[in-house]
């Protein structure tokens, strides 16, 4: 099946795999060598479509600038 991660959508970006689900339907597997990939949560670190996973990513943008917004007004503050 094809999945679309979001895990490290702030990193990497978003990309798309061949995937197979594991028991758990919310646990997908990659194998790529020596190494197998898990990837949980559908909805949160992988997408069935595009359109959701660039939503969640989306998602994450934001969190992350209030985020850095908070850490700034922490900064200015900060006097020496």
């Amino acid at each position: 099946m094809k999945a679309f991660i979001t895990k490290y959508a702030l990193t990497k970006g978003i990309y798309e795999i061949d995937a197979e689900v594991c028991q758990n339907p919310k646990i997908i597997k990659r194998a790529s060598g020596n190494w197998v990939d898990y990837y949980r949560n559908e909805g949160k670190d992988w997408h069935k479509t595009k359109e959701s996973a660039i939503l969640r990513a989306n998602e994450m943008r934001a969190a992350k600038i209030k985020t850095l917004q908070k850490q700034i007004i922490k900064l200015d503050k900060l006097t020496f």
